[in-house]
């Protein structure tokens, strides 16, 4: 048991579990014919059988199991305020699961010639009342009586009052913005409690007005539109809900990397040198000291910027997305990159601080600007 416990720590690290995540996720939702052809042969598709289902939560089960008799995880498992990201954990499989299985089903029929399941007469209505209303009544009651249990049976999470003579180690945020506060590790505030926060949700809202693919559309489907549900989900998935679960449950005492087993050292320190870009191009590279010229001192970090959020889109509609920039139009194009590559900077950054401990491409401290 302790060297499961000591192999599920070691994989548990940030740098270790995001980069699985994101290796396996193409093989796990194939974006391409390739990714797809491999998924087969591996038999990741049968995840989303009833089979595949018990696994996965019997899995999960599992290790929430090992975590409750553990005397380290129990502390992290068992506090009130992280029974939600717990149940979060299983609802987001269940949906995940349930949403998959019926696409591969409905994408089989369509492949042998068949309606999906899902398609209906046009002929045949269902009304808002009484039908819809009194499923939202049951669903209203059936969630009330689950809220009304779990208040009696867990405590609020409520602190004593605020001690200025006392911070708490570490401070942590609720549950629900635990993924922008991971964020800020890597960002400064403005970037990832401002511009990131109103990106997800303008974002969100632009779907339905940049999705022009027909195919889908009232019925699940996986193979139709293989590409963007690989990306909403892994935007949603490892950018988001996996952020949560790395704050709530291996961030420690002064916001250290700890295992779900290992015991949180609040006198744990980690020798960090974050060095920004121009000091590796002055300073390292060219053996200089830093120009006084703010824009001198800074020209690599904002050639890098502007070529990836300017320069490279035009680049690839001209060559390896032309089909994709003739299909949507410029400015539907322009919109999607211009949200994509501002998700997929996320892990650029994450993997530049890991391996070079780079903290900013742009630095400009005079102006509180930093990229």
């Amino acid at each position: 048991m302790h060297f499961i416990k000591s192999f599920i720590d070691f994989l548990s690290a940030p740098t270790i579990s995001f980069t699985l995540l994101t290796v396996a996720f193409p093989f796990i939702f194939p974006p391409t014919d390739w990714f797809d052809k491999k998924n087969r042969q591996l038999g990741l598709y049968k995840l989303w059988t009833n089979k595949g289902a018990l696994y996965i939560f019997t899995a999960i089960t599992l290790f929430f199991i090992i975590g409750y008799f553990d005397t380290e995880f129990n502390k992290t498992m068992t506090k009130p305020d992280n029974i939600p990201i717990i149940l979060m954990i299983y609802s987001m499989i269940f949906v995940i699961w349930l949403g998959m299985k019926k696409s591969y089903i409905n994408d089989e029929r369509i492949d042998n010639g068949e309606k999906p399941v899902e398609w209906n007469d046009p002929e045949d209505k269902v009304l808002v009342w009484p039908d819809l209303v009194y499923i939202e009544l049951i669903a209203l009651i059936i969630f009330m009586v689950g809220l009304i249990i779990w208040s009696i049976l867990i405590g609020a999470p409520l602190e004593e009052p605020a001690n200025p003579a006392a911070t708490p180690n570490p401070s942590k945020a609720p549950w629900y913005f635990l993924g922008l506060q991971e964020m800020l590790v890597y960002f400064d505030p403005w970037i990832a409690g401002i511009i990131f926060p109103i990106f997800i949700i303008v974002g969100m809202m632009a779907i339905p007005y940049m999705d022009i693919n027909k195919k889908g559309e009232g019925y699940y489907s996986f193979k139709e539109r293989r590409v963007g549900y690989f990306i909403f989900m892994y935007g949603w998935m490892v950018l988001w809900v996996f952020l949560i679960v790395v704050g709530t449950f291996f961030r420690g005492p002064n916001w250290n990397f700890f295992g779900p087993f290992e015991w949180w050292d609040p006198h744990k320190l980690v020798p960090l040198t974050n060095v920004n870009l121009s000091e590796y191009v002055w300073v390292k590279l060219l053996n200089k000291g830093l120009p006084i010229n703010i824009f001198a001192r800074e020209a690599v970090g904002f050639v890098a910027v502007i070529g990836y959020l300017f320069v490279m889109p035009i680049l690839l509609a001209k060559t390896k997305l032309k089909h994709l920039f003739d299909h949507y139009g410029p400015v539907r194009y322009a919109t999607i990159m211009l949200f994509g590559l501002t998700m997929f900077a996320l892990p650029i950054k994450m993997y530049l601080r890991w391996m070079f401990n780079l903290k900013y491409i742009i630095a400009i401290p005079e102006w509180f600007f930093n990229i």
